[in-house]
């Protein structure tokens, strides 16, 4: 879909690509989706994120088929809502899975449309970053992607205005990384953590197509890694997002700040079979 302002120049509006396959598209039952999710969440850890001490910096969270992973995502999202009206942009950066291409690929798109409302890209601060060698708009990655359009639902539902048509009440930053070494991911990331009024959501799933047994191994110890700061340990076959999460982890550790792992399941825990599983792993950083 694509509109017109009133200097005739093209505004684009970048459609859902999985809605009615990853989530629902109607809006109504994918509200009520996300609310059954986000109320399944542990007591203990929603007592926790409410404490909201210290604040949630950054979150990873999983990207699959919300039947799949969308329980595990939002025990990260949990620590997101007591941000509510805090947080105006989102920084979010995951792998492309379709499309194969050298960098970091941001968008043109004036918002990412979803059943829930389109959320409003910052276009300035896209053209910005295309300042960093590495850095360009590549629409073409982003049109069939499905690792940053699963988030935004539960992103307008953490910090959104979901009950208020057409506001959803903040502004994000899509980024996909194709062939890129991690230099450049960390160097766009840092400056996000001196403002206050920006979550940085790191989007990727763990290990892929093991059994059961054998993922469980693998994704307590990629888990480990991601809490140690390990980033020597985060490769390709243990997480998809591998590149933005070593990227993530090693601003983490040059601020001193805390990662804490707070869900580890896989497809087998939530709604697949065990022969052959994906992990899913939900982290904060503050």
């Amino acid at each position: 879909m694509s509109t017109r302002r009133a200097s005739d120049s093209p505004v684009h509006i970048r459609p859902p690509a999985v809605a009615g396959t990853f989530y629902a598209a109607d809006a109504g039952t994918l509200g009520r989706e996300v609310r059954t999710y986000m109320d399944g969440v542990d007591p203990s850890l929603r007592q926790a994120a409410q404490q909201n001490d210290p604040p949630t910096r950054a979150i990873i969270a999983p990207h699959a088929g919300y039947l799949y992973s969308a329980a595990v995502a939002a025990s990260a999202y949990a620590f997101v809502e007591p941000l509510r009206g805090k947080v105006k942009r989102v920084v979010l950066v995951g792998p492309s899975h379709r499309v194969a291409f050298a960098g970091l690929a941001g968008s043109s798109a004036a918002a990412f449309d979803t059943p829930l409302g389109a959320v409003p890209v910052d276009v300035d601060a896209t053209r910005e970053l295309t300042q960093i060698s590495g850095v360009h708009i590549h629409d073409l990655a982003h049109a069939p992607e499905h690792g940053l359009e699963v988030h935004l639902p539960l992103l307008i539902h953490a910090i959104g205005n979901a009950d208020e048509p057409g506001c959803v009440g903040f502004s994000f930053i899509p980024l996909l990384f194709g062939d890129v070494d991690d230099d450049v991911v960390a160097e766009m990331l840092d400056p996000f953590f001196d403002d206050d009024e920006t979550l940085i959501v790191i989007s990727s799933d763990l290990s892929h197509f093991n059994d059961y047994a054998t993922a469980a191994a693998l994704d307590r110890e990629t888990a480990d890694a991601i809490v140690g700061c390990r980033t020597e340990f985060i490769t390709p076959d243990r997480a998809c997002g591998h590149t933005c999460v070593r990227a993530l982890l090693r601003c983490a550790l040059g601020r001193g700040l805390d990662v804490r792992e707070v869900d580890l399941r896989n497809s087998g825990d939530t709604a697949g079979p065990r022969d052959s599983v994906v992990g899913y792993g939900a982290f904060i950083i503050r």
